[in-house]
């Protein structure tokens, strides 16, 4: 990983370096980290960290402590300076080890835990075997929603954004109550790209499907609402009572 990339999220306030090749988080991990709806002094776990975008984001956001997993050593190391130049490295920390596997550092509970898993299931392959490793499935989405919620704490949350495409595949793995899904439409009239999907542990409310966010208006600028979170001005409101 010798050349990288400099990005800077919520209009500046987060510079996070990046591999310059290979899978670089952008508006996913924002959105994201925006749908956590952690408070101040809460405990988050991020599975699967990459760089580090969407947990120094959330950190940005809100006061929380945020612990990132991610089985990279290289991006784990990058990640962590990552915190310590953007001033939260004693509150947001990155161990290295396979976020499925129940790692002994993580061995409690969460109040929120969240992740952003392989988009694409092992039948598309990728020549960048980092980029492969980031974005193409081992085994689907069970053994994420398994341990998303093994390390959260009863009432809280996991949130996960995936294709919009892979949202039927994501059901057969999700819990029956307790799930709401927030779509992210690219503008009004399209079908949506993404989906931000929540499960409550231990509730049971029907699924529901929220009105989402349309990202882009009919001249191709961010709409007002979709440019407040990405300026970190707003946050995503993922919730049966947002509906």
């Amino acid at each position: 990983m010798s050349e990288r990339a400099s990005d800077r999220f919520l209009n500046g306030r987060v510079l996070v370096q990046q591999p310059a090749t290979g899978f670089r988080a952008g508006l996913d991990a924002v959105m994201l980290a925006a749908a956590v709806p952690a408070r101040r002094g809460d405990r988050v776990l991020e599975l699967g960290s990459g760089a580090g975008t969407a947990s120094l984001c959330l950190a940005s956001l809100v006061e929380c402590s945020v612990t990132g997993v991610e089985v990279d050593r290289a991006l784990v190391s990058l990640s962590r300076r990552n915190a310590k130049a953007n001033g939260y490295a004693t509150r947001v920390r990155f161990i290295e080890a396979d976020a499925l596997e129940n790692p002994r550092e993580i061995r409690t509970e969460f109040e929120h835990v969240f992740a952003n898993p392989p988009f694409h299931s092992t039948a598309i392959t990728s020549p960048n075997a980092q980029r492969a490793r980031a974005t193409h499935d081992r085994s689907g989405f069970g053994p994420w929603i398994e341990a998303g919620l093994h390390r959260t704490r009863s009432g809280g949350t996991l949130t996960m954004i995936l294709r919009a495409d892979r949202l039927q595949e994501f059901l057969v793995f999700a819990p029956a109550g307790g799930l709401c899904v927030f779509p992210l439409w690219p503008r009004t009239g399209r079908g949506a790209k993404r989906v931000i999907v929540q499960m409550r542990k231990g509730r049971r409310h029907a699924l529901n499907l929220l009105p989402g966010l349309i990202l882009h208006s009919s001249s191709g600028k961010y709409t007002e609402e979709a440019d407040a979170v990405l300026r970190g001005k707003s946050r995503l409101d993922v919730s049966p009572d947002s509906s």
